[in-house]
């Protein structure tokens, strides 16, 4: 989700972006991450405004556990579109994996405070918590995110996340990768 057009103009400009990398998100839908670059990289040499282009940029970059890089990536959409809720969330889970779970904690409260109730971003904000030790407050994030309810697979994968918490004290973090 992005910060959305503000006149025709801008959403005319918003859908040239989106079709400049629609074919790239199909490759990395398929897997293949570095085509999918390749052609993103052309993307922002032609349009270094292109938010969707440093998103899907990270998320190659984050397939390929290269989060350093994910990170910058996500940060440029961020930059060009600072309510773009999916780069925030994905930048919450890269620096979260990064080992960075205050900065992933803060990112994760400012798109809670921006979208209020996202499941994604509560999702995000509970695992970030769970990375800093703060496992109760954690699954109380995350049972609200079950609250919001998600498909099957990842209630079942949430509670399972939920019932780790409970195993161990505050202060303990848990990094979950699925």
């Amino acid at each position: 989700m992005t910060e959305g057009p503000q006149n025709d103009t801008d959403a005319s400009r918003d859908a040239e972006r989106w079709d400049a990398v629609e074919e790239a998100t199909e490759l990395l839908v398929d897997g293949d991450h570095e085509n999918a670059l390749m052609m993103l990289r052309a993307v922002l040499e032609k349009d270094p405004s292109n938010h969707y282009a440093y998103h899907y940029a990270g998320t190659a970059m984050f397939e390929r556990e290269r989060f350093d890089a994910a990170r910058d990536a996500f940060q440029a959409a961020l930059r060009l579109s600072p309510r773009y809720l999916g780069a925030r969330v994905a930048l919450v889970h890269t620096l979260r994996l990064s080992g960075d779970a205050d900065t992933a904690t803060a990112q994760a409260r400012e798109a809670l405070r921006m979208f209020p109730d996202d499941a994604d971003a509560l999702f995000a904000l509970g695992l970030a918590l769970a990375a800093r030790g703060e496992r109760r407050e954690a699954a109380k994030m995350l049972t609200k995110f079950l609250q919001q309810n998600p498909e099957l697979e990842v209630q079942l994968e949430t509670k399972g996340i939920i019932d780790l918490l409970n195993q161990e004290p505050d202060g303990t973090p848990l990094v979950w990768k699925p």
